[in-house]
């Protein structure tokens, strides 16, 4: 009978180091399923999208639900391909579009329906696996992405014409809408004066690329107009893969390159308090937290206020754990990979941009009289 005890006290004791040292070395596991296992070197992507046909964009281009929409959109959306063996994925892939259309576009673009019309472009996304391998590869489907997505942008420019706009990315869309910022927008004077305000969520960018010198710095107020959001949340006791995020992110350098983060800091702006601070924002200011899952784009989820806390420690946004299940990380870990199918800020991101659209307008020199 001891033996027997002896023998069922060492099996759980293996049981349990195996599930931690799934844990620990869940992203190599993950990378190694993923690998498209090809060089990029002769590999043959996807069509090209031609951003001149509505087909090349998750919603119609323009897309809107208010009666008078003051801005514009660019949305460049996360990660919705699993890759497999492509590492680019189709604009035209099934999964990948019934994901974007279903989950990121109703949690993390519909929350600016009521200030803009919307233009989403489809790209040539990279897959998973660049999210999680260092190597070159990986680089250059990312890089390559960011071409569709510039293009995207210049086709947007065109249709927009002289409004006020708006750059929303989320994940690896919040790194290529970043590199957009950098290279596309702040060079040029008309444009930087056209943008109202840039939110990068889920998204590591260096806090010295968008310093109070930068010609679009980080948000050092509720009110400022023509800065950056940008902000990566965690739960506040998920130190490992904080730990993870430093070592393995990659953010685009001044040559258009994406190296390592190194010891950088990242750029934490916290949302709810509307500027660049390590104060914490208490849970009693989040205005909504919302699982929009399923929605139309444009309609509306209910709020479920008071969820969070927040505050940002050392470049990363530390969140408290919601009191509701549907905004607490669930599915394989294929899909934890992706933003995840809620929004801790729904509410937050659209009075956010609300007020920034406001003091935008207002810093508008006068139109003149009419001559009698």
């Amino acid at each position: 009978m001891r033996s027997r005890r002896l023998w069922f006290a060492g099996l759980i004791v293996l049981v349990c180091l195996a599930v931690a040292a799934i844990g620990f070395w869940r992203d190599d596991i993950l990378e190694a399923l993923l690998d498209p296992k090809i060089p990029y070197a002769v590999y043959k992507p996807p069509a090209a999208p031609d951003y001149a046909r509505a087909s090349a964009w998750a919603l119609p281009p323009g897309f809107a639900t208010s009666a008078a929409p003051a801005a514009d959109v660019f949305f460049v959306h996360p990660t919705t391909f699993d890759g497999g063996d492509d590492w680019n994925g189709p604009i035209a892939d099934r999964g990948a579009l019934k994901t974007l259309r279903r989950v990121m576009l109703p949690n993390y673009a519909s929350p600016f329906l009521s200030i803009g019309r919307l233009y989403a472009p489809l790209y040539r996304q990279a897959s998973l696996y660049t999210s999680l391998s260092l190597f070159d590869d990986a680089i250059e489907a990312r890089e390559f992405a960011y071409r569709d997505v510039l293009a995207a942008f210049r086709r947007f420019r065109a249709l927009s014409g002289a409004r006020p706009f708006i750059v929303v990315g989320v994940e690896q869309g919040g790194s290529l809408a970043a590199r957009l910022l950098r290279d596309e927008i702040a060079p040029d004077e008309v444009l930087k004066h056209r943008l109202v305000a840039a939110y990068l969520q889920d998204t590591v960018v260096p806090a010295e690329d968008f310093s109070a010198s930068s010609p679009i710095p980080a948000c050092a107020a509720p009110d400022q107009a023509g800065c950056v959001l940008a902000w990566m949340a965690l739960d506040r006791l998920d130190f490992v893969r904080a730990q993870r995020i430093q070592r393995r992110a990659r953010v685009w350098d001044a040559g258009g390159n994406l190296v390592s983060l190194g010891a950088r800091a990242p750029l934490c702006v916290n949302l709810v308090l509307g500027r660049e601070t390590s104060d914490l924002a208490e849970a009693r200011l989040n205005v909504g937290a919302a699982n929009a899952t399923g929605l139309e784009p444009g309609l509306r989820p209910g709020f479920m206020a008071r969820q969070v806390s927040s505050q940002c420690v050392d470049g990363i946004l530390r969140v408290s754990r919601p009191d509701s299940q549907s905004l607490r990380p669930s599915g394989s870990w294929f899909n934890r990979l992706k933003a995840p199918p809620y929004n801790l800020f729904w509410g937050d991101l659209e009075a956010d941009a609300a007020r920034r659209l406001a003091s935008w307008k207002a810093a508008q020199p006068a139109s003149p009289a009419p001559a009698s």
